[in-house]
């Protein structure tokens, strides 16, 4: 029971988070994350993708373009994140029927539910989501979706960043006597 309370409670905490200063704010944020995109024509410049020679070379290269192209690397990983809950519908359902359920019970204010077939109090609604909820979870195999997920951004990222090269400029600027 007291799970379920800190439940409630930490749903109430995120719906304070969705204040208008809270939205602009993060809003801000990410404008200035997508003003940091580097562009298609630099991302995907073949011209500068070659096998790294050592290891230690693929260590700089990943090193560098990790924060080079991290902008770039997160709109990737968000694209990759989008096409799997597309791909698994049900997973997708159960998110959005949790989230909808949490701000279903909130809206009543800790007031119980009535309906014809009788009164029902937050604890109890909160105990009938969870026990539809988990189920539905486990038939929609969120661990193996999050595996994928995590294969393939980690594939495409460090495959990018290890093949890459470094603009010349920075080359020069390690060689400093």
């Amino acid at each position: 029971m007291n799970q379920l309370g800190n439940l409630a409670q930490l749903s109430r905490m995120s719906l304070e988070n969705l204040s208008m200063d809270n939205i602009k704010a993060q809003v801000h944020s990410l404008q200035n994350k997508l003003s940091s995109l580097r562009p298609p024509q630099e991302f995907f410049n073949v011209k500068n993708i070659s096998k790294p020679a050592n290891f230690s070379d693929l260590q700089s290269r990943v090193s560098y373009n990790l924060g080079y192209y991290s902008s770039n690397y997160a709109l990737i990983v968000g694209c990759l994140s989008i096409y799997t809950l597309l791909t698994n519908l049900l997973l997708l359902f159960v998110i959005v029927f949790v989230f909808a359920g949490f701000l279903g019970i909130n809206k009543l204010g800790g007031q119980g539910l009535v309906t014809p077939f009788g009164s029902f109090n937050t604890t109890q609604l909160y105990t009938g989501l969870l026990c539809i909820s988990v189920p539905l979870g486990f038939l929609a195999s969120p661990i193996s979706t999050l595996l994928w997920l995590i294969g393939a951004s980690c594939m495409s990222v460090f495959s990018h960043a290890s093949f890459m090269e470094k603009p010349i400029e920075t080359i020069f600027e390690e060689e400093t006597v």
